[in-house]
């Protein structure tokens, strides 16, 4: 699933392609990864603009120059591609959506969704996501008091959107190696020197991934040779049976509250 780092390169990316350009047609093959007919869809969206591409979270909001968003959730293998109908990726697409000779196409959203919602109904959508781990409010002090009465295996903490937004399976397990944690370890038991090399893990590796396009597995669109060279930088992460890369150790795989989880338990500790 994109986790933030793969949605902020979206998000640099779209803005640097989309914006003020007029939305001149839209496909839909799916009427599932909607949430209106295909027809109203269709006619609300053609001729609209988009004037700001957001990122919140693990969703993308695209606002309109009426003052609508368009919420994007890729949910479980989603993809975006843009190009002209040459480049047209060979994957079935839900949504397409037109901006003169280029076509942003939507890919993968089996679970994932594209809604068109009014500023009110896009603020509740949002409403419940915890704050952002990147955000320069996001201090130490801030962390450690949002971590108190918290319990609990530390990936699950991770992956709750409602603690904290954007991080998925990938970055906790990178985020938990980073800090020498186990994904396992107690959240309540944690020491203060155990929180503080987690609160700089969260920000290196959130911020590295971010740097060099996250692990989506195609580029966003022909000569993009940025998204997607986080898969080759993956310390633990769907590395069972490989070498660890900090020492001698090798990378295993477990099952922790219903998710797969990858760490080293030579290097990565209770504390």
């Amino acid at each position: 699933m994109p986790e933030l780092p793969e949605m902020e390169n979206y998000r640099q990316r779209l803005g640097q392609h989309i914006i003020n350009v007029p939305i001149t047609g839209v496909t839909v093959n799916r009427e599932k990864s909607i949430n209106l007919e295909t027809e109203a869809f269709t006619q609300a969206l053609v001729g609209a603009r988009v004037v700001f591409v957001e990122r919140r979270a693990k969703h993308i909001l695209f606002h309109l120059h009426d003052g609508r968003r368009l919420l994007l959730h890729l949910m479980l293998g989603g993809l975006l591609f843009y190009g002209t109908e040459e480049e047209r990726p060979d994957r079935n697409t839900q949504v397409e959506i037109t901006f003169g000779d280029h076509i942003l196409y939507f890919m993968g959203l089996r679970l994932g969704y594209l809604h068109l919602l009014s500023v009110k109904e896009a603020e509740a959508a949002m409403g419940k996501l915890g704050p952002e781990p990147l955000d320069r409010r996001m201090t130490l002090e801030r962390f450690t008091g949002m971590l108190k009465g918290r319990r609990g295996a530390l990936k699950s903490l991770l992956v709750n959107q409602q603690f904290i937004a954007g991080i998925g399976n990938c970055y906790a397990d990178e985020i938990a190696f980073e800090a020498r944690l186990l994904p396992s370890a107690l959240v309540q038991n944690l020491t203060q020197d155990s929180i503080a090399r987690l609160y700089e893990a969260i920000r290196k590796v959130l911020t590295d991934a971010t740097e060099i396009g996250g692990y989506m597995e195609m580029p966003f669109m022909n000569g993009d040779t940025v998204t997607g060279t986080y898969n080759d930088r993956c310390m633990v992460y769907d590395r069972e049976g490989e070498p660890c890369l900090r020492g001698g150790g090798t990378v295993v795989k477990i099952e922790l509250s219903g998710r797969k989880v990858f760490y080293c338990p030579d290097c990565q500790h209770e504390q």
